[in-house]
């Protein structure tokens, strides 16, 4: 008997529903491929492979966009916690918020520079004052406190990632700076880029030196906590 045809594959590989979140994730993933100067609808829509007018049911517009990325971005951040220490908590957090705008080298400037703040960042700030104030914080210190910590946060990782070499590799490019520098001519500077060389880990744990030197300079003007 002859042997029937195999009909054809019908089958209908089901495409994902496109909503606002995955909207905004690939907008993340292709900035952190290729900057955030890099996020149009039109390359959006080719990231999701759609149409870039369908994402208009979506999202409004660009600065949509930026607003929803710079605050799914602040989402990762950890929230301080009420349940320890104000130091332990401001200090966990921070260090989360540096690792994660690392992961995101585009997005500290993004985030401070949105006229209005997401749900995100309001949740955490609303924590960052409910933790310092419990601890006896004047608002004032509060507000001054907030903008430090910022400042040094985001500042500290738009330098890291700036730099022109990996962090992991920092003895071997003090290394390189030893044998291309005179240390006749600035002594100061070579002996600063041995102590590179021999530390075990390079430079990573800077941030967490420098954060320390802060919350403990915060403890100062701690005021006595209300009971």
């Amino acid at each position: 008997m002859t042997d029937l045809p195999t009909p054809p594959d019908r089958t209908v590989t089901r495409r994902m529903p496109l909503d606002r979140d995955r909207v905004l994730r690939a907008a993340i993933r292709l900035a952190d491929r290729h900057g955030l100067e890099s996020v149009s609808m039109r390359k959006l829509g080719q990231e999701l492979r759609v149409e870039a007018m369908s994402l208009y049911k979506h999202v409004d517009n660009k600065d949509d966009i930026f607003d929803g990325m710079a605050d799914l971005v602040v989402s990762e951040f950890e929230v301080p916690a009420d349940d320890v220490d104000w130091k332990s908590a401001v200090r966990r957090s921070a260090i989360s918020a540096h690792e994660v705008l690392l992961r995101h080298p585009w997005a500290g400037g993004l985030i401070e520079s949105r006229p209005s703040a997401g749900l995100a960042r309001l949740r955490y700030l609303d924590a960052t004052i409910g933790v310092l104030a419990a601890a006896g914080f004047s608002m004032p210190i509060i507000r001054r406190s907030i903008m430090v910590l910022d400042s040094y946060t985001y500042g500290f990782a738009l330098q890291e990632s700036a730099w022109p070499f990996e962090v992991g590799t920092a003895p071997q490019v003090a290394a390189s700076f030893v044998r291309r520098v005179p240390a006749g001519d600035h002594p100061n500077l070579a002996a600063m880029a041995e102590s590179v060389m021999d530390a075990p880990d390079g430079i990573s744990p800077e941030f967490a030196f420098g954060l320390d030197l802060i919350l403990d300079g915060l403890e100062r003007l701690r005021g006595p906590v209300e009971r």
